[in-house]
């Protein structure tokens, strides 16, 4: 096996490089975790490959959903002269036939990539950022991005599709309220306005003013699990939900994890970066475990009166893969639906075909919920003012 330049020996050198590929492909990797992989090298050796691969594993991947990544670019970083050769091959030009794209991950590919110097260009303006983007952006890169599934985004194409959610529109569906307006049509008659339109004619009648009742957005209240499994999406749908959501009147957010995080200052921030920032701050367990029924027995202790008359649309954000106990869940999912006009779950884990909601949380809020939606690509963002409006009707 090559560790880099094995001339000079430079171990810790390439351990550390390693370190900092993996943090280009998102993997969250401290100076601490790099330090103890150089101690693990020590401990095990570096003559069997796969001994290294499992010790740094065991001490540089602290997620799931991370393991992955991890095991496919140790194997690129760290490659045996055979397989270079062999990766070199691919490289050169044949005479017939056409070279396969590569089948690496992203967040790998991009992790490989070569950098640029800390400096050496400097950070473009807005109006060059949007020339750039119109140039380099071609209809089938568009596309490809409205159908590519969140959590299978590189750094780069998670930052674009993140601003390009920001764009997509919500509206939600709207109900006839007590207070009324005058208007060309009506069931009442608009009396006060009557006796005006008479004093200004002398008596004479030309039409005669109504009265309409107001229309007005339905009360909405969104729960987002931030847990481990939901940490590529969460942040996503937050941006979102908050753009999309700018102008209605009556909007609380939660985020859940082990426990309930009000969002709902967050959100009064006008500008979307400045609420992620604000977010990430009041939420404390973030990209860990799941305890819904917890969280929504927090909230019916101390936010109950945010669900306004039994008109209010709730959003359930999760992939259902929830730790707590069924019964507590269940029960607290009854009493949220008794309280709510709609109870909708947005699962991202539709993006599997014949996806089951077999796991025991994800069985129990399927069988409260009011419908589940996919919300896993810019596609199903696009689609889901039309599906909350069909849910709506039944």
């Amino acid at each position: 096996m090559l560790l880099g330049d094995s001339r000079s020996g430079k171990l810790a050198d390439n351990i550390a490089g390693f370190g900092r590929a993996l943090r280009r492909a998102g993997v969250k990797v401290d100076s601490q975790r790099i330090a103890l992989a150089k101690e693990a090298a020590l401990a095990v050796g570096i003559s069997e490959k796969e001994d290294l691969s499992a010790a740094f594993e065991a001490v540089m991947v602290s997620r799931e959903q991370d393991r992955m990544v991890f095991r496919e670019l140790f194997d690129v970083y760290f490659q045996d002269p055979k397989v270079a050769n062999k990766l070199l091959a691919q490289l050169l030009p044949s005479a017939e036939g056409r070279a396969e794209p590569s089948k690496r991950r992203p967040r790998v590919r991009e992790a490989l990539a070569p950098q640029k110097a800390f400096g050496q260009q400097a950070k473009p303006s807005t109006e060059d950022q949007k020339v750039e983007f119109d140039a380099a952006m071609t209809a089938s890169d568009i596309a490809r991005l409205q159908h590519a599934d969140f959590n299978a985004l590189s750094a780069t194409e998670y930052r674009l599709v993140e601003r390009l959610a920001r764009d997509i529109k919500l509206p939600l569906p709207v109900f006839a309220s007590r207070r009324s307006r005058p208007a060309a049509s009506g069931a009442r008659m608009h009396w006060p306005g009557v006796m005006h339109q008479a004093a200004r004619t002398g008596g004479e009648l030309m039409h005669l003013p109504r009265l309409q009742r107001r229309e007005q957005a339905l009360p909405l209240l969104v729960l987002v699990d931030v847990s481990g499994s939901m940490e590529r999406y969460a942040r996503l749908l937050l941006a979102f939900l908050h753009a999309a959501t700018r102008r209605h009147p009556h909007r609380d957010v939660f985020a859940f994890g082990m426990h309930l995080t009000d969002l709902t200052p967050a959100f009064r921030q006008a500008d979307t970066d400045e609420m992620l920032a604000h977010a990430s701050l009041a939420i404390e367990d973030f990209a860990g475990g799941t305890q819904l029924g917890a969280s929504l027995a927090s909230l019916r202790e101390h936010h109950a009166r945010r669900l306004v008359g039994r008109r209010t649309i709730v959003l359930v954000i999760t992939d259902g893969l929830d730790t707590g106990e069924p019964a507590d869940l269940a029960r607290e999912l009854a009493w949220l639906r008794r309280r709510s006009r709609r109870l909708l779950w947005l699962n991202p884990l539709l993006r599997f075909d014949g996806y089951a909601p077999l796991a025991r949380g994800a069985a129990v809020l399927h069988a409260h919920a009011h419908g589940m939606l996919a919300v896993h690509n810019l596609s199903k963002l696009e689609e889901l003012a039309a599906s909350l409006a069909a849910l709506m009707k039944k």
